[in-house]
């Protein structure tokens, strides 16, 4: 079975959301916004939108980032029916052009995780941009592989079942650090990821909830964590390898 959503994260996001919203609806794709605690004015607009046929809407009384609120997403889904879910940001950051694109890919390859392997134009902050090619060391360092080939793009398709197996198995990070762990953690299951490129730019409204210093910290706390993961998992990671 294949039968797709969108998951949407929204913290603050009400002047952009509308048009991600509507973009997707208008492929067909039915939506499942996550208000992460927004302020009144962002939850009057999620309350709008959610009485339009196709889209669904779960409040978090209390903000708990990004991977929370994905999460909370990817749970919702599954109990509405649906086999897979599309990560995107609330901000118009992905290039939704490519929604038909990234699902057609998961229809053909229902088993696989389906990534967006970004290609930036000249508004991504040049701070983010370089961080990200520590995390890429630190992800091929930790995952004993260089098939993960972006682990911050949240423009994902993932297959529910072996997604919610391995949340509902482990803590992971809620905030900015879901992105890179979850991938690392899927990769040690050898869960299938299929890599398509895709445009970003930063952001349609001016606002990003990224805390250079905190979310740079959380990161590299969750890289040390996952490092003595691997560690542990080494010998069984390497009798895999030599096994395939």
């Amino acid at each position: 079975m294949h039968k797709p959503c969108a998951v949407i994260p929204v913290y603050n996001h009400e002047h952009a959301v509308p048009a991600v919203v509507a973009q997707l609806l208008r492929v067909g794709l039915p939506c499942v916004l996550v208000d992460d605690a927004s302020s009144p004015a962002c939850a009057a607009i999620l309350d709008a939108l959610a009485c339009q046929p196709d889209t669904w809407l779960v409040r978090l009384p209390q903000n708990q980032g990004k991977g929370g609120a994905v999460m909370a997403g990817l749970r919702e889904a599954a109990r509405l029916g649906f086999s897979h879910a599309l990560q995107v940001d609330a901000d118009g950051q992905h290039d939704l052009k490519d929604v038909r694109l990234f699902l057609e890919a998961s229809a053909l390859r229902p088993q696989s995780l389906i990534c967006g392997y970004p290609q930036y134009d000249a508004s991504v902050p040049k701070g983010r941009l370089y961080a990200r090619y520590l995390t890429h060391v630190w992800v091929w360092i930790n995952s004993l592989s260089l098939r993960i080939l972006d682990s911050m793009c949240g423009f994902r398709v993932y297959p529910l079942a072996p997604t919610l197996d391995l949340i509902d198995s482990v803590k992971l990070g809620t905030r900015m650090d879901f992105d890179p762990e979850i991938l690392v953690r899927l990769a040690w299951r050898e869960q299938s990821m299929h890599w398509l490129p895709t445009k970003v730019h930063y952001p349609t409204d001016g606002l990003s909830h990224f805390r250079l210093f905190h979310d740079n910290a959380l990161i590299s706390k969750m890289h040390t964590k996952l490092f003595f993961g691997m560690l542990v998992r080494l010998p069984v990671i390497l009798w895999r390898r030599a096994r395939a």
